[in-house]
């Protein structure tokens, strides 16, 4: 099953076409595409079954972000040994390095971002998981049972922010406006022949920067879970991004960082890509 947010509407995703999902459901569910999280597995079971009327065609510009107001976002340093070797940093052995990306640094799949004025702006591909269910002390054997998705994820960072003062500061410098791109939708682990092992790739002005599989993560999706769950719940609706592999511009020699015209895409196997265009500050 495929769900997006199509212009602050939940819609189901069924052969490329949009299905209003309150309009389908006769008011059953509303039209908030992150209530639908509080019910995920009566939404669930609803769409299994349900007679849903033929879709409507729809601009891809037009979606957001299918978790759009999540109560927590928690993201994952360090998650790849290839990044972690190209940051310069030893490999996490009992929890990757964890912050947020605050929820208004959130944005829908195609957008445009103003880089911060004098600032270094990486980029990140990331899978992101969001959860279905309260997840509390969950083992890693039961964590995909508390997923609700996958959708694809940029961790926009502005280095020197990231890194500045005693330190550092990684939520600030990851939360500039527009710097949480999520989407284009949200896919189901059932749809994935193995959701462990997606394919991921970013380009740059079509240049490719970033290309790995998930099945690198040293802390994979449900082992994620379960040792986040173990400190804190992790609620309905809540977005999880996982980590990023070699390829950004922090470890390229030299360094390198978005400039304004730069076009970036991000693209996960089986789920579907994010745009983004950067822009100066005004």
């Amino acid at each position: 099953m495929r769900i997006a947010n199509l212009s602050g509407r939940l819609v189901l995703v069924v052969d490329g076409r949009a299905v209003d999902v309150e309009e389908a459901s006769d008011g059953r569910f509303t039209a908030d595409p992150q209530a639908v999280y509080e019910r995920w597995e009566e939404f669930r079971e609803w769409a299994a079954q349900a007679r849903l009327p033929e879709g409507a065609d729809f601009d891809p510009g037009h979606l957001d972000a299918p978790a759009p107001a999540p109560r927590q976002v928690i993201a994952a340093g360090l998650n790849y040994r290839d990044h972690a070797a190209e940051s310069g940093f030893a490999l996490p052995e009992n929890m990757p390095p964890v912050f947020t990306k605050f929820a208004t640094s959130i944005t829908g799949p195609v957008t445009q971002v103003t880089l911060p004025p004098g600032g270094h702006t990486d980029w990140e591909i990331e899978l992101v998981a969001v959860i279905g269910s309260r997840a509390h002390h969950v083992t890693s054997e039961a964590a995909w049972d508390h997923v609700a998705g996958l959708t694809v994820g940029q961790d926009l960072s502005e280095r020197i922010t990231q890194l500045d003062g005693p330190a550092p500061q990684f939520s600030l410098g990851k939360s500039f406006p527009g710097f949480a791109p999520i989407g284009p939708c949200l896919v189901t682990p059932d749809e994935f022949d193995d959701p462990d092992d997606l394919g991921l790739r970013c380009t740059v002005n079509g240049e490719e920067v970033q290309k790995s599989r998930t099945s690198d993560l040293i802390f994979s999706v449900p082992e994620l879970i379960a040792r986040l769950s173990s400190v804190l719940p992790l609620l309905p609706g809540d977005v999880v991004f996982t980590g990023t592999p070699a390829g950004v511009g922090l470890g390229r020699d030299p360094q390198r960082w978005l400039a304004p015209g730069d076009e970036l895409i991000s693209t996960i196997e089986g789920i579907g890509e994010l745009r983004q265009r950067f822009t100066a500050a005004t």
